[in-house]
């Protein structure tokens, strides 16, 4: 299916904004390797899930399954949650988000201030809590829209349309890995389906968290969670385990020696991705960095 733009639906200009966002360099431990963060806290709502929540937004509403007298509702670790607000305050749209209680404290106050409804569920049970409690909810169908970022096929084409063909374009193909953590998974599946169209060589990395003690926010650790409907085990060439405790050194490094102030996972990516430099002899790797650092500063990795 053929993705509308959201100025179809007269969507205000600021979420036109979504997208087209920055490669930068960083540092690498290997001359021979180039490594190219993707800055996605330059989207309007500061993550890469601007992209995927328009997405669901725009085909719900092509669709006629989002109607003004319902409410769009989700599980989320905090960043898709906040774009479904971001967009629902743009387009008149009420939004209820499920997420578990110790998301971090600014993810919720920024998605309230958007003016959503948030339910907070176990912490211990993570997004698979969010997840259960959520599908209990919405089967209340005359009250709410079901979004289901874990299943709905708008979050991977999102990537698809956008994301892959924004980094085939700004490395002009050159491109030979593209380095992404796991989450709902949209970003590997939609970007890595559109670059391995281009160019089957090019190498897909999934990053994930060691094992389902380590808690690195908006990861799954796919052997012990409950899978997203959209992923495909086969798709990435290579998986790349990151304890949490990497993320927090990486994420600390690129702050205090390049001045990337960048989210625990980002952080994870980037650690998969100077390990990836490590071992190739030479390459252009590309490494989704999906939002910026300020909204874990209540969190421990910054205490």
């Amino acid at each position: 299916m053929e993705l509308q733009t959201l100025e179809r639906i007269e969507c205000p200009l600021l979420l036109a904004r979504v997208g087209n966002t920055p490669l930068v360099p960083l540092q690498s431990p290997n001359q021979a390797v180039q490594i190219l963060g993707k800055v996605e806290w330059f989207n309007p709502g500061g993550s890469v899930k601007d992209r995927a929540a328009r997405a669901i937004f725009e085909t719900a509403i092509a669709e006629g399954k989002l109607t003004h007298d319902k409410t769009l509702i989700d599980a989320t670790s905090g960043n898709t949650g906040i774009a479904y607000a971001m967009i629902g305050a743009a387009l008149g749209y009420r939004v209820e988000l499920v997420m578990p209680a110790n998301v971090s404290a600014e993810r919720k106050k920024i998605a309230r201030a958007y003016g959503a409804t948030i339910t907070l569920t176990d912490p211990l049970e993570g997004s698979d809590g969010a997840i259960i409690k959520v599908r209990e909810l919405a089967l209340d169908r005359a009250r709410y829209y079901y979004a289901d970022q874990y299943n709905n096929d708008a979050n991977w084409r999102a990537h698809y349309e956008t994301t892959g063909k924004e980094i085939w374009q700004q490395t002009r193909g050159r491109i030979t890995h593209l380095v992404a953590g796991v989450g709902t998974s949209g970003t590997m599946m939609g970007a890595g389906r559109r670059l391995k169209e281009n160019n089957p060589a090019v190498q897909l990395v999934e990053v994930q968290p060691a094992d389902e003690l380590q808690v690195i926010e908006g990861l799954k650790h796919m052997p012990s969670a409950i899978v997203p409907g959209i992923y495909d085990s086969n798709l990435a060439d290579r998986q790349v385990a990151i304890d949490t405790d990497a993320a927090y050194r990486e994420t600390h490094r690129a702050a205090r020696e390049e001045g990337l102030f960048v989210g625990l996972s980002a952080g994870a990516a980037i650690a998969a991705a100077r390990q990836v430099a490590r071992e190739i002899e030479q390459g252009i790797i590309v490494v989704i960095l999906p939002d910026g650092g300020d909204r874990y500063l209540s969190t421990a990795l910054w205490s």
